[in-house]
């Protein structure tokens, strides 16, 4: 059972338990994650958002493989376990390429979520509602 289908099970089954996430590339932001992680015995959800991370590099310039590594290295340099590290992409779907024709950016999208669970992205956040190209207003 996964960290994520852990915290589910607990749910269920009356615990109080959560799950918090960090939605950032910075070296630091995510060490300082890793330290807070460590210090109360949690797992670590880091997410990557659509434009941040994408099949062609985002903003960062990763794929979804190169931040897993990336989080992974850093994990590493701080001994924190790579078990307990939960991946997540956020806002996956076709915004980067809403003034793109509608097949075109779903395209994309559909690429964009392939390469995210190919990456061992556990936790997969699909948002789909953003108008494309040709797309009525509002959707």
């Amino acid at each position: 059972m996964s960290a994520v289908q852990s915290r589910i099970a607990a749910h269920r089954h009356g615990e109080n338990v959560g799950l918090y996430s960090v939605c950032c590339s910075n070296e630091q932001v995510l060490l300082a994650a890793m330290q807070v992680a460590r210090h109360y015995d949690t797992v670590l959800l880091i997410e990557a958002t659509s434009n941040q991370v994408d099949q062609f590099g985002g903003y960062t310039g990763m794929t979804p493989a190169q931040f897993r590594d990336y989080v992974l290295r850093l994990a590493q340099t701080q001994g924190f376990p790579a078990e307990r590290l939960i991946l997540g992409g956020d806002h996956l779907g076709p915004n980067a390429w809403q003034k793109r024709p509608a097949a075109e950016a779903m395209a994309h999208a559909r690429e964009l979520i392939a390469a995210y669970v190919a990456a061992g992205f556990h936790k997969i956040h699909l948002d789909c509602s953003t108008a494309l190209a040709g797309d009525p207003v509002p959707l």
